[in-house]
């Protein structure tokens, strides 16, 4: 990258960290197929937005908003209203009275066969160890005896 076009940026954007966030996000926005708005001069996606964001001709805290929407996973979900619980419950009800009606066919479709996993038996050798112990115990009940 150009290092005047950098040191152009640092006065716009003071933190580099967040210069370099901001100008990848342009970047990626005119990968992306954005509209530039500077001319291009034969310089690659990331000078190009240095450029724009030294010229300023992209609003920075767009591109810092954009940058923190596109890094977030979790999306908000509205919890159903009132009417819409209703409604399904409603709707299980009349799954719950249509499986009734033919519970062989229903069982086989709806519902996956799943297979607990069965306790394996103790190794032998954990077998062997209660008895050495009461040994053990027997051995220095007879020490303590003498």
């Amino acid at each position: 990258m150009a290092r005047v076009t950098v040191e152009d940026c640092i006065v716009k954007v003071p933190n580099r960290f967040d210069l370099v966030m901001r100008a990848a996000q342009r970047a990626r926005a005119v990968s992306a197929g954005s509209a530039l708005t500077v001319e291009r001069d034969n310089d690659k996606n990331p000078v190009v937005a240095l450029r724009e964001i030294a010229e300023e001709t992209v609003d920075v805290e767009e591109l810092g908003n954009a940058l923190i929407k596109d890094q977030q996973k979790h999306v908000e979900m509205d919890d159903p209203e009132e009417d819409e619980m209703d409604l399904i419950a409603m709707r299980q009800e009349m799954s719950g009275e249509v499986d009734e009606a033919s519970p062989e066919a229903s069982a086989s479709e709806t519902q996956p066969v799943v297979e607990e996993p069965v306790a394996e038996e103790p190794v032998a050798e954990e077998k062997a160890n209660p008895e050495k112990e009461d040994g053990e115990e027997a051995a220095q009940q007879k020490d303590g005896e003498s």
